[in-house]
């Protein structure tokens, strides 16, 4: 099977031309056909009628004998097709020999002639053309009859079939060629694309296709590849931020581990000592398989491998139980936990994730609030929407780090970031999980004043 763009395009375009001029062949032929034997035709009848015309007059010269007057005619009527008068069925006079088999057809076609043209295929090499007329002159009527053999009307048809079978293939020749050109040319930038795209690598996305001006189908899928291209070259740029900065988190933790290991095991130590440092290494452990945990779920959630575990609870339960887990922490920092989660508001979801979604929200509102402050939960159930807005009076998100907190690995306060115990991961997988659940998080800070999460989620 050929495979080639430019040839399968070059055999329709020749498909397609080869059955216009066979098509316009075969009108031209049968036009011109048509039109050669209208013209027959015509003189024919012309000629009948002028011989009939002449053989009255011919009978007032003649005094009425047929015999003169028929052969007056024939002798002053010049012309190539062959005049004959009949009386009752003889010939009276003729330009030319009449066969009785053509009298027999003509009368066998046309038994009352009145000057029509009569078709005789079975005569002559190619057939003969036949106009007969009626007429009465000094009481006497004849029959005038004009006969045309059809060999100079073949001779032009054959003529004309012999252009059309050197012309037609010349015609489809070119039209191959030109068929080839066009799509050669209609395709090159086609190619130019896939050169360009041969010198695209992960470590060249930044590159563009530029095609100049060509037509508006290719500017389109170059559009469109270049835009892949921007996809891709985001999605990369998004993976080795994210190898570099796991890397990182992972590094300090058994940075600290490694280092505590080796001084605990340089010299002998007192049992209250190694248990000081066998607490640090499990507090660093603890923090790497949350971050594995993290990850683990974030590559799934990418890869579309978790599924929801869909079961029926009361929202305002859930927001309850996870202000009352996160209570400890907040009490340790001085800051006042308000939650405002109202009657009961039943709801179908993933118990698990949604109470991961709503402790990470208040985890980070509590982490990121000074002393003193205080943080709000609260649940909206009105419509055929819940919302759920967790505010706090913390530090805030400057405007030009909102669009960005949701960001893997990504901290608005990095000073601040190892210390609470933060990975940068807790907003993204807020977000995963809303979106997982047909919902949405917003964000509204002010720099000084606080911020606020709302999660707005589908009843």
């Amino acid at each position: 099977m050929i495979r080639s763009l430019r040839f399968r395009i070059t055999a329709w375009y020749v498909a397609f031309f080869s059955l216009l001029f066979v098509a316009f062949g075969i009108f031209l032929y049968g036009f011109l056909s048509h039109a050669l034997l209208s013209r027959v035709d015509e003189t024919l009848q012309s000629q009948a009628r002028t011989a009939a015309a002449m053989f009255g007059d011919e009978m007032e010269e003649e005094q009425g004998d047929l015999f003169k007057a028929a052969q007056g005619v024939t002798i002053n009527l010049k012309t190539e097709n062959r005049i004959a008068i009949l009386s009752g069925g003889q010939i009276l006079s003729s330009t030319g020999p009449i066969y009785q088999r053509e009298l027999d057809a003509i009368h066998a076609r046309a038994a009352a002639p009145d000057g029509t043209v009569i078709s005789l295929p079975e005569l002559g090499k190619n057939g003969e053309r036949a106009a007969a007329l009626n007429t009465t002159a000094r009481g006497h009527t004849v029959m005038v009859l004009a006969i045309a053999n059809l060999d100079s009307v073949a001779a032009s048809l054959s003529e004309i079939r012999g252009v059309l079978w050197i012309a037609m293939p010349l015609l489809l020749g070119l039209a191959a060629l030109g068929g080839y050109l066009l799509a050669s040319r209609g395709l090159a930038p086609v190619g130019w694309m896939a050169e360009q795209a041969r010198q695209i690598s992960g470590s060249s996305l930044h590159k563009r296709l530029e095609i100049g001006h060509a037509t508006e189908e290719i500017e389109m899928l170059s559009a469109s590849f270049n835009e892949l291209l921007g996809r891709l070259d985001q999605s990369f740029e998004s993976m080795r931020r994210f190898v570099a900065d796991a890397s990182h988190e992972l590094r300090t933790p058994l940075a600290i581990i490694r280092g505590e290991a080796e001084v605990a095991l340089s010299h002998d130590r007192s049992p209250a000592e190694y248990q000081a440092s066998l607490a640090i290494v499990l507090d660093e452990a603890r923090r790497l398989s949350r971050l594995v945990d993290d990850l683990l779920n974030l590559a799934r959630a990418d890869a579309g491998h978790v599924k929801l575990r869909i079961e029926e609870f009361y929202f305002n339960d859930l927001l309850a139980e996870c202000c009352r887990s996160v209570q400890p922490l907040a009490s340790a920092r001085s800051i006042a936990l308000e939650c405002r989660a109202g009657e009961d508001v039943p709801f179908r979801g993933d118990h698990g994730l949604l109470r991961r979604l709503l402790v990470n929200l208040l985890d980070n509102a509590i982490r990121y609030t000074p002393q003193g402050g205080k943080v709000t939960a609260s649940l909206d159930a009105d419509g055929p929407q819940l919302r759920v807005a967790v505010s706090d009076t913390g530090y805030g998100i400057a405007p030009e780090a909102a669009t960005h907190v949701f960001d893997r690995f990504y901290r608005a306060d990095k000073g601040r970031s190892r210390e609470d115990g933060g990975f940068g991961l807790g907003l993204a997988i807020v977000k995963w999980i809303a979106e997982s659940h047909h919902g949405a998080v917003d964000l509204a800070s002010e720099p000084g004043e606080g911020t606020t999460f709302t999660i707005t989620l589908p009843r």
